[in-house]
Formats: C-alpha cells, structure tokens, sequence
C-alpha cells in the first residue's frame, strides 16, 4: 500500500507539472541587486488580463489582444518566516522601466517615466513579458525577486471555486454599468451591499471591479483587491495547510499559471507554500507603494518609497519588529551599533555624490533668507554645475523637493542625495530643479527616520490580513 501511494503521489506531481508554464529566465536582467537573506524571500504575484486560452470568455475583450499586468504585488517572506509584507504596486504608476529583452532576442532601451503595466506587454505578446515586470520591480525596490508568479483569469476563478468561495464586502450595491461603465444603462445587479461569498466569475467580477465604488479609481481597486488576497489567505488557511489540501489548491492553479524556472514543479510549488504556514494572519500586512497623483497617473513618493524598501531589506515589518530570524544576543549587537553606524554611513554615502556633468537650479522655498545660495555653495562642492538660483513660486514648502524633466530620473536621483528627505517629482518641464524646504533651513533636524524605519505613511495604511472584512476598501 505504501508503495502504491507513493507510486500515486508521483504520479500527481508530475500530472501537476506537466500543468506549469515557465517564461524564459534568459529575459532577466544580468544586472540584478544581490541576493538578500537565504532564509527571506520576495516574489511578484502578478495577474494577468491577457485573453488567450479561453479567457477572453471570462473577462471579455479580443483573444488577440496584448497580454497586460492587471494587478500586482511584492511578497516579501521575513526571514524568521513568522512575518509576511505584501506591497501593491499601482499599475498606473510611473517609473523606469529598464532593458527588457524582446520575441526576437534583442534588448531594449531604458524607458522612463512609463506606466508600471507596460513592462508586462513590452513584445507585444498575447501572454505578456514576465521577465520584462521582475526586472522593472528589482529597479525599482533595490530588492532582488526570488520567483515570479503569474496568474490569469482562468487561474484564478478555478482556485476560488476549489476553496469554496472567498468572504468579501461591498460598501455598496453594484450594477452592470459599474464593472463595465461603457454601457447605457444600469443593467443587473451584481453585488449587494455588505458581506457575502464569491466564487468563480463572480470573484473576478469583485477584484475587477473599479467604477461606482469610492473614487472609482485603480488606488481604491488595490485596497479591495487586497481585502480580497487576505481573506483567500484566511480561507485556505483554514482548510488546512498540508500537501494533501493543497493538492487540488494546485492542480486549479496551474492550469492558468505561469512561473520564473525555480517555481516550475509541483513539488516546488507546494514546498513554497507550506514555508508559509507559521506566519499567522495578524502577521501578514498590505500595503501600497507610498503614492501621489500625477494627472491622471501615479507618482511615488520618496523618500518614504526608498524607506520602505529598506526596511524591508533589513527585514523590519511594518510596526518595526525585527523579523531577520537572528538570535537576540545578535539583534542587540546590532541595534546598539546601529545609530552610529548609520550616520557613519550616510555622512560616507553624502561624501561620495558626484555631480560631474549634471546641471541644476536651486529654488528657496522658504522665507529663510539666503538658503538658494546655501545650498548651491553645497553642490557645487560636489561639482554639480548650478545654472542659478531664485526664490520659489511659494514659500511654504515643508520639504525639499527635486523635480526633473523626461529622462532625468537618475540625474535627480543624484541630487537628491545632497538633501537628507528630499522628494522626488517628475515634471513636464525640462532640467533637474531643487526646490528647498523647511526641513533643509532647519540644518537637517527634520530629516527622515533611519533607513530602517517604515514611513508612517505606509504604516498608518496597513491591512492585516484578519482585519474586518468591511474596513478600508476604497479611497472616497
């Protein structure tokens, strides 16, 4: 009998193996951030509205359209595996996309200012680019992803319906015209308001849904869709976290499921998921990247953005914890040396800018006199060429900020890196410009927290994953 269950469990893994797409790993970049804690891990959860394999049935549109990202979120797995950070990263964002490789095995160029969501249709591929959206999310994080997983329609529904449908809430009723606002009239309803339990299409409909809830905008989408995540986590949870549940969990998921080469077998897959099961719901937080609007687009906000993802490099949670796994004696060590340690190293990082070739001006947004001058005597010790210097349109700035013009992204990285808090804004002008804030005339005493620490603007939003189902599903 022994030998026949283990002869019929092989033969499920290789049945659920044969299920699994894997992209081509030659598309990642060759110049990726190291490698974090062997025990940590990151991987981008992406799902995927491309129409092909039937699921154009289920969300509509061409099977011949071009595959796209539809949503998206880092996981990152603390290394003590206690602790768990889910980060969505809005698909309207703009940021750098960097060289992605193409169908006919050219690479190309850097991209800047681009909509996140079209890294995952750089080849203009019916089952989108993968590869292309990791090696975008490892620019932008500084985090190295250690598997990619993408999930379509089809996928997705199936894994709904195998659980027995997920809890949701509605803040209110919704109607035909709200999932498909092109239409003329109000149509049927789809969703009550208040709780209730999806499954299959229905299910895609709630994390697809956009218009006649909150703001009808994708950032308050992003706060159900996670809602949503947390509640799926709770419910598979509950059902039980060992191979033999996760056997059918699995073989729904990987017909519509593509993967990085190390997550491309079943046994893989399922060992993942069970290096899941000591961290409880309280544990596992949403958050979304720190954002503002940019017209009708998504800007990130720094420095809380850059804060968050060293926190995350340095395994701290999102209250601050310590979740590195390392024993107290080490943690002590470190947490004594660490203040010194960090102003050593942000005095040797400031020493080390370089504004060789980069042009700059510099704008007091104070009523502090003098501080345009101040600060352009400081950049030009870093041998930044400042091409002038004027009082800003207003002076009631809090913060120092460094707006760029297309292109000049890394060049305003740069100088923001003389101004401890500085924020990043990218504008439809042209140069690099330093606008001066509060924080700088006070001589550094309102800089940022320590590198470690995650911005209250991302804590404050955080989503536990046993949070009440009905809290906080929409901006609006």
């Amino acid at each position: 009998m022994t030998v026949l269950g283990t002869a019929g469990l092989g033969w499920i893994y290789l049945k659920l193996s044969g299920n699994i797409d894997t992209f081509d790993g030659d598309g990642l970049s060759k110049n990726r951030p190291e490698a974090g804690s062997a025990k940590g891990q990151n991987v981008l959860v992406i799902g995927s509205d491309a129409r092909t394999d039937g699921n154009s049935a289920l969300g509509g549109g061409s099977k011949d359209d071009v595959g796209r990202s539809d949503t998206a979120f880092l996981l990152h797995i603390h290394a003590d595996h206690k602790y768990a950070t889910a980060v969505s990263i809005p698909r309207d964002t703009l940021l750098t996309i960097p060289p992605c490789k193409l169908p006919d095995g050219t690479w190309t160029t850097t991209q800047t200012d681009a909509m996140f969501n079209s890294a995952f249709s750089v080849g203009q591929t019916a089952k989108g680019n993968p590869a292309c959206t990791q090696n975008t999310v490892e620019k932008l994080t500084g985090l190295r992803v250690d598997h990619t997983v993408v999930v379509d329609f089809k996928g997705f529904a199936a894994l709904t319906d195998v659980v027995g449908g997920v809890d949701v809430c509605l803040p209110g009723d919704v109607y035909e015209k709200d999932l498909n606002p092109h239409r003329t009239t109000q149509g049927r309803l789809l969703f009550k308001k208040g709780e209730q339990t999806v499954a299959g299409q229905q299910a895609l409909d709630y994390v697809r849904l956009r218009h006649g809830i909150g703001d009808g905008s994708d950032i308050g989408r992003i706060k159900r869709q996670q809602a949503f995540v947390a509640s799926l986590i709770g419910k598979i949870k509950s059902n039980g976290l060992t191979p033999t549940k996760l056997l059918p969990l699995a073989d729904a998921a990987t017909k519509s499921m593509t993967v990085d080469p190390g997550l491309g077998t079943a046994d893989k897959l399922i060992s993942f998921a069970m290096s899941l099961k000591d961290i409880d719901l309280h544990s596992t937080k949403f958050v979304t990247i720190p954002w503002r609007y940019e017209g009708s687009r998504v800007a990130i906000v720094e420095p809380d953005a850059g804060r968050l993802w060293a926190a995350l490099r340095a395994d701290r949670t999102i209250d601050g914890t310590d979740a590195s796994g390392k024993s107290t004696a080490q943690t002590s060590a470190s947490a004594s040396a660490s203040p010194k340690a960090e102003a050593e190293a942000e005095a040797e990082a400031e020493e080390q800018v370089s504004g060789d070739g980069i042009e700059v001006a510099v704008y007091n947004g104070t009523t502090v006199p003098g501080l345009a001058s101040n600060a352009a005597a400081t950049l030009t010790e870093h041998g930044f060429t400042v091409t002038g210097t004027a009082n800003a349109n207003s002076q009631d700035h809090a913060t120092t900020v460094i707006e760029y013009g297309a292109g000049l992204e890394a060049q305003a990285r740069t100088v923001a890196a003389v101004f401890s808090g500085a924020q990043l804004r990218s504008t439809g002008g042209s140069g690099v410009r330093v606008v001066l804030g509060a924080s700088y005339a006070a001589g550094g005493s309102s800089a940022a927290p320590g590198p470690t620490t995650v911005p209250s603007s991302v804590a404050d939003g955080a989503r536990s994953a046993d949070d009440d189902l009905c809290a906080d599903l929409s901006y609006g």
